[in-house]
């Protein structure tokens, strides 16, 4: 199916909000993101709160990280599925990626660091935790904004302290072509909420329910906020997680960055009972995310196109 590009994705301004204390354009936006979400499962974000100098770091510490000798690359290895370096995959040859586990803990970025910088990189490591830093508190915001709009805002609490943060830094080559090749795969994010930062190359595209593929156009001052599986399940189907995908043309490369909120090991997700009623019947059974990761990443959920429901759907 080809891309429709007659759609946008709605864009939402987070300017002058935070965490902590609401102020008066905080319901407004509440209910923008609740329909967001409800709909298409992602929306655009414009968050100046990151400086446009630690926007401008990000891209560079991500080019000299994939400019790393494919051997320094290497180094960085993960005992879970897809954390350490990917690259070289036939599938999908234009993509490389590395993940940085608990980016918004200096020390432990740093410990990443070491692996390929053995003396250190001081400027990599410092940019990759405070754009961390930064795209947390809108996460927060996003998912306190979510709770309220159920409201299960008593969960709160329990729902902050159930995830950790990842980085992923990603790079799409350019296939030195007009014509379109596909640089990531349709699929559905497994976590809670990615936010997603790129440079002005295009090609992340999301599908609508329907199944008509929206192109995002990437402008310097914006975000992509998607959902993925996890709270689209603890939501008990209330919140969407679309399918999204990369498809590149020309020579540039495409950089990116991704925050991801990923629910701990051991934390059992499952709808809270005020989501559950006569009209909205549990549609998933209570799950640990990470034995989920196991499924999807064998090889029978590798080809599984709904693997949240065949998991764990009642």
């Amino acid at each position: 199916m080809g891309s429709e590009h007659t759609q946008k994705l709605p864009l939402i301004d987070f300017n002058n909000l935070n965490f902590e204390a609401k102020n008066p354009n905080w319901e407004l936006v509440k209910s923008q993101v609740y329909k967001a979400l409800v709909e298409y499962g992602c929306f655009e974000a414009i968050f100046d709160k990151v400086p446009l100098d630690l926007r401008k770091a990000i891209f560079t510490s991500i080019e000299e990280l994939f400019d790393l000798p494919l051997e320094t690359k290497l180094l960085n290895v993960s005992n879970k599925p897809y954390d350490g370096y990917i690259g070289q995959y036939p599938v999908v040859p234009l993509y490389e990626s590395m993940a940085i586990e608990d980016a918004n803990i200096l020390e432990k970025v740093k410990s990443m660091t070491n692996i390929l910088w053995p003396d250190g990189n001081k400027n990599f490591s410092e940019t990759i935790h405070s754009f961390s830093e930064e795209l947390i508190e809108l996460d927060q915001i996003i998912r306190k904004m979510i709770l309220e709009s159920l409201g299960v805002e008593k969960y709160l609490e329990e729902h902050m302290n159930s995830t950790n943060y990842r980085l992923r830094a990603m790079k799409y080559k350019g296939p030195q072509t007009s014509d379109t090749k596909v640089g990531l795969t349709p699929h559905t994010d497994k976590n809670f909420v990615t936010i997603l930062y790129q440079n002005q190359v295009e090609g992340l595209e999301m599908m609508t329910k329907d199944g008509q593929w929206i192109s995002y156009k990437p402008s310097s001052g914006s975000f992509v906020v998607v959902l993925g599986d996890s709270i689209h399940a603890w939501s008990n189907g209330r919140l969407h997680s679309p399918f999204h995908r990369v498809m590149m043309s020309g020579n540039e490369a495409r950089y990116s960055a991704g925050l991801f909120s990923t629910p701990k090991g051991g934390y059992i997700i499952k709808a809270p009972e005020e989501l559950v009623d006569e009209e909205h019947p549990l549609l998933f059974k209570p799950f640990d995310q990470a034995e989920f990761l196991k499924y999807y990443h064998s090889r029978e959920g590798a080809r599984d196109r709904f693997a949240i429901r065949t998991y764990c759907g009642v």
